[in-house]
């Protein structure tokens, strides 16, 4: 184990700015660009909000497995701690690394880029190259171009760093504000469409050309899974909440609820205004409603929507994530000063601001996208691994106290555990080369982890 300092990480996250990581962080991008994906997949109104449905509820049941685990284990690190104590430090290492060099870092700069997307429709400068490369370096092995919006996004993760380097009870305060302007403009979205004059009851009930059958359903429920996905971080954060054993099973459970509520009145905004096959053809659906209803207007409003959408689940990735490699080094498997809390503000800092300037490197090399596809299956295995650790652990550890208890053991977390098992099945068909890379991203972490095993040891 490392040594570790005077100071450690302050319980200051209440259930609100709990609950804020959760809706903030589920809430990004996905509700502005999922629904064109969905309704081709399955091609008809009623089956999209089917599949939000059964989507909403498929991550209810990972909320639910988490809850156990997060209140019986309400420690920094998250799914890396639940699975190094069921299956030992390897699986726990393996998830970590993951999480730093890829899964979270390409989130952070695949959100950060989308923020500047969205800021390019008001300052059209922002998508002008600055810098071209030539050399076969860049996305799909073409040149490598730099362009200024993406100077923008890395200022935007490192200003989000130094907020969350000021304290978790300011990063928290941030989530939450950000968190509550972003219902609020959902909330906005969602009235303006359903009261509008522009609306028709017939489109529920439209249809479009899709994949259809179960193929189609799958599809457009891995779709919308993509959408509710980060709901878990705020078990990351799991030591700096106040009253862990109630306050996280609260805001796993009602977080992931609220989300799925705010998914179907948004996307029964969308319908009521178009019909399904203008849905499937739109490539940013908020967009198009609101340009119907308001004009350029309406579609200037769903940028700036969706930027303080996108800027919340910014802050709380970087809260979240950061804590990751600051547990795995606090445990003797990473670089040991990554594992140092500041002595006055009681954050992990510089693990903190490693995960930041690493998603600020994966901005400029126009990779992130490809990154975060490649280890997408690998996240649901461990997802998966994670909601069976509930089982693992009744058994292997069932003196341990669990203040909470999952709803529908053993049936729910098994549920959650094929479909994450369908997911990564299902991945590996239809990617077999991206499914590869990603296990060879993962699997590169073994040389370190025997190094640092040995070095842990060592110290014992």
């Amino acid at each position: 184990m490392t040594e570790r300092g005077a100071a450690e990480l302050r319980r200051a996250l209440g259930a609100s700015s709990a609950a804020a990581l959760v809706v903030g962080t589920i809430i990004g991008s996905g509700i502005f660009l999922v629904p064109k994906d969905m309704t081709e997949a399955v091609g008809s109104a009623p089956l999209v909000f089917l599949v939000w449905v059964v989507g909403g509820l498929l991550s209810l049941c990972g909320a639910l497995a988490y809850a156990e685990l997060a209140a019986a284990m309400p420690e920094a690190g998250g799914e890396y701690v639940y699975l190094r104590e069921a299956y030992g430090p390897l699986w726990g290492f393996l998830y970590g690394w993951t999480q730093t060099w890829v899964a979270k870092s390409g989130s952070v700069a695949t959100l950060a880029t989308a923020f500047f997307v969205y800021l390019a429709n008001f300052h059209p400068q922002l998508e002008a190259v600055c810098w071209r490369i030539p050399y076969p370096i860049g996305p799909g092995g073409g040149p490598l171009e730099i362009r200024w919006g993406q100077f923008f996004a890395a200022v935007v993760v490192l200003v989000l760093a130094a907020v969350n380097y000021l304290g978790v009870r300011f990063g928290g305060g941030v989530q939450v504000a950000v968190t509550a302007v972003k219902i609020g403009l959902l909330a906005a979205i969602v009235a303006i469409g359903l009261t509008s004059e522009a609306g028709n009851a017939a489109n529920f009930t439209s249809t479009a050309a899709g994949m259809g059958g179960w193929a189609g359903f799958f599809a457009a429920l891995v779709a919308a899974l993509w959408a509710y996905d980060g709901w878990n971080n705020v078990s990351m954060v799991a030591s700096e909440i106040r009253r862990p054993q109630r306050n996280l099973p609260l805001a796993l459970i009602a977080g992931t609820l609220a989300v799925m509520v705010i998914y179907l009145l948004t996307n029964a905004a969308y319908f009521y205004v178009l019909p399904a096959g203008v849905v499937a053809s739109s490539d940013r659906v908020a967009a198009e409603m609101m340009r119907r209803i308001w004009g350029a207007a309406g579609a200037d409003a769903v940028s700036l929507a969706a930027m303080v959408s996108i800027f919340a689940a910014l802050n709380g990735s970087i809260l979240s994530g950061s804590r990751v490699p600051y547990a795995m080094a606090r445990d003797g498997y990473f670089f040991r000063p990554l594992a140092r809390i500041h002595p006055a503000r009681r954050t992990p800092s510089v693990s903190l601001w490693v995960l930041s300037l690493w998603a600020c490197v994966l901005i400029f090399t126009g990779r992130y996208r490809e990154l975060f596809t490649y280890v997408i299956f690998a996240s649901w295995i461990f997802y998966g691994m994670t909601a069976a650790a509930v089982i693992v652990l009744r058994r292997k550890n069932p003196q341990m106290e669990r203040p909470y208890r999952t709803v529908g053991y053993p049936w729910l977390p098994l549920l959650f555990t094929i479909c994450a098992a369908s997911i990564v099945l299902s991945t590996l068909l239809h990617s077999p080369r991206e499914s590869a890379i990603g296990l060879g991203l993962i699997l590169g972490g073994l040389p370190f982890y025997f190094v640092w095993s040995k070095q842990s040891h060592s110290r014992d």
